[in-house]
């Protein structure tokens, strides 16, 4: 009985999720094992700067007061501001969001742009919050943060469980205690109070733009080429219709309820995303209801796990027969999962390159709001569109220079400029 406990006891450990500290630790170790560099930059990379924890009283709509907590991640800053969301969801911890700030600054490094990774988040269901809740849950989230962000410290942006309007309301209350209105300080806002225009859509396209880059890489004219999309939120909706629109034909799409399928082509357009219908895809009439599980292991050119983290692991990443995978949510694939990946010669386009476009589109609306000058859509579509390619060709030329992983090639490029940073500044005192 002992051996039976202790053989269960050991499968259970080794079924354990991986958190996104754990991967991007193993990430950054793996890469910097590829290049000369000073060893305590990658100990000071291993380590947050600073980690909030708050508590955040709201009032309920009954008169009732519940504290939620709520936590901002400052991974580094060598580069710039820190940035990155603000999730709402039950699932928030202070290591996911130290994980996913690690992230952030790989990303924004990968991209060349002058920030820092962060993250954050309150330990909430935004479901079970009425639209006046979340307003005051968000007013007195930007009140206990108020003192560790600003435009050019620490700038928020919507992430899980949080939109536009929430950015409104953060930047706003933020404004009113500072006694002026200072809409740099979050990004992803109405363009009505400063946002930028194409910026809900960016992460979308930016998947959409790589997805086409690495076709042709391989010499896949994307007229040929059939995609899998789990997840058909904001970003896996936008890199569907926007693949679709190029000719590629996309042949399935999800979202939490399940997934549908049709091997001639979905017509993504006619299909209604999370945001425009929650939870509208498994009701599409017009195509076979599979699961989100069969979805990852259709036969496809191209997969695009779109949704959430976690669901390429060791259990399903040899059932995976896609030639391709392009990431699209935030860590999506585990180390285990793109060790069986990488042995069987599937390519895997991290999230730090593919899902690039917000955080992107973020600094333009950045700029946008210091320099008090909008931009029109066309210009900031124009602006991302140079910036991914300038992006996607740095990270080819590391994959074909070190022989290594699409993966670890982002992270090549990230490593090098956040190196190359903290040499110059150095460390003080």
């Amino acid at each position: 009985m002992a051996a039976a406990t202790a053989e269960t006891d050991e499968r259970a450990e080794e079924e354990e999720p991986e958190s996104a500290r754990e991967t991007a630790e193993r990430q950054l170790e793996r890469a910097a094992a590829q290049l000369d560099i000073d060893r305590n930059v990658v100990t000071r990379l291993s380590n947050p700067t600073q980690v909030h924890r708050v508590s955040v009283p709201m009032e309920r709509d009954d008169g009732t007061v519940e504290v939620f907590t709520g936590y901002r991640a400052q991974h580094d800053s060598v580069r710039g501001p820190y940035k990155g969301g603000l999730r709402y969801h039950p699932g928030v911890t202070d290591e996911e969001c130290v994980g996913l700030s690690m992230w952030m600054t790989w990303k924004c490094a990968v991209m060349d742009l002058p920030f820092g990774g962060a993250k954050g988040g309150v330990v909430v269901d935004p479901k079970s919050l009425s639209g006046e809740e979340k307003e005051r849950l968000t007013r007195r989230f930007a009140q206990e943060l108020r003192t560790v962000i600003g435009p050019t410290r620490d700038i928020p942006a919507p992430d899980m469980g949080t939109d536009a309007e929430t950015m409104a309301w953060f930047m706003d209350a933020y404004s009113m205690q500072e006694g002026e209105t200072i809409p740099g300080v979050v990004t992803g806002k109405p363009p009505v109070v400063g946002g930028s225009y194409g910026r809900e859509e960016a992460p979308g396209q930016s998947v959409a733009i790589v997805a086409r880059e690495v076709c042709k890489y391989y010499d896949r004219p994307l007229a040929e080429t059939t995609v899998a999309v789990q997840g058909f939120g904001s970003v896996g909706a936008n890199a569907a219709r926007q693949l679709d629109d190029w000719g590629a034909s996309v042949v399935a799409v999800s979202d939490v309820n399940g997934a549908i399928h049709d091997p001639d082509g979905l017509d993504t357009d006619d299909v209604r995303s999370h945001e425009e219908q929650p939870e509208a895809v498994t009701g599409y009439p017009e195509a076979e209801a599979i699961t989100n599980a069969d979805l990852l292991e259709l036969d496809v050119d191209v997969l695009i796990p779109a949704a959430i983290g976690n669901v390429l692991t060791e259990a399903n990443a040899g059932d995976v027969r896609a030639d391709i995978v392009v990431e699209g949510a935030n860590g999506p694939t585990t180390t285990a999962a793109d060790a069986i990946f990488e042995e069987r010669g599937v390519p895997v386009v991290p999230d730090i390159l593919a899902n690039a476009g917000g955080v992107t589109v973020s600094y333009f609306e950045w700029l946008q709001d210091i320099n008090r000058r909008a931009w029109s859509l066309e210009e900031v579509n124009e602006e991302l569109e140079a910036e991914m390619l300038t992006a996607w060709e740095d990270v080819r030329a590391a994959f074909d220079d070190h022989d290594a992983t699409w993966r670890d090639a982002a992270y090549i490029v990230a490593l090098r400029r956040l190196a190359e940073a903290h040499e110059a500044r150095g460390l003080w005192p």
